[in-house]
């Protein structure tokens, strides 16, 4: 959670590192993400706000709700940590009440969701690489350095460190962990 200006610029630095930018602000064409998390980093730091800066904060967050419907994205504030990297446009769904680590790496068409109106949602750790269309559901928890293959449906809580899970419902198909996509990444660019 963003709660000084420090927080606030660490999380964009890290988002930025995610996404691949060499450079420091985005583009005036494109870049559509990047400003899409960024503007979400900055609606975040102004739930701080106080005073005159409050109404400002409120501006921020409707530029954010109309970028958000516009890019098909349905994400709250304050659910991702530093490092998060959408990586393409399309329909994402994420529950207010989901918490996620640093360094998430979600693709398109993916849901974190509670299940019938509860309060409970997924709980996921640093390092989590969720692939095209997979869902993660009800009151969960997902371990460090975990992917979800894609397409996949997980209802039960991912305990083992460092694995790769796929399938409906998910099952463990590999001990190799996330490291293996976020490695590719690194070394190849952003992917397509």
């Amino acid at each position: 959670m963003i709660k000084c200006k420090e927080d606030y610029l660490r999380y964009i630095a890290a988002d930025a590192k995610a996404l691949g930018k060499t450079y420091k602000n985005p583009k005036i064409f494109g870049d559509k993400i990047w400003k899409f998390e960024r503007l979400m980093r900055k609606c975040e730091y102004g739930l701080t706000w106080k005073g005159l800066r409050k109404l400002l904060a409120k501006v921020l967050k409707y530029r954010y709700l109309k970028m958000a419907e516009k890019l098909n994205y349905s994400i709250p504030l304050n659910v991702f940590g530093p490092g998060l990297a959408l990586v393409h446009l399309g329909p994402v769904v994420v529950s207010p009440y989901a918490k996620v680590g640093s360094n998430c790496r979600l693709q398109t068409m993916t849901v974190i969701g509670a299940t019938n109106g509860k309060k409970t949602a997924p709980i996921i750790g640093d390092n989590v690489y969720i692939a095209v269309g997979a869902k993660i559901i009800g009151d969960v928890t997902i371990a460090n350095n975990v992917a979800i293959g894609a397409g996949a449906v997980v209802v039960k809580s991912i305990s083992e460190e460092s694995s790769t899970w796929g399938g409906v419902p998910a099952k463990k198909i590999s001990d190799n962990g996330s490291s293996v996509h976020m490695q590719w990444i690194r070394e190849n660019g952003e992917e397509k």
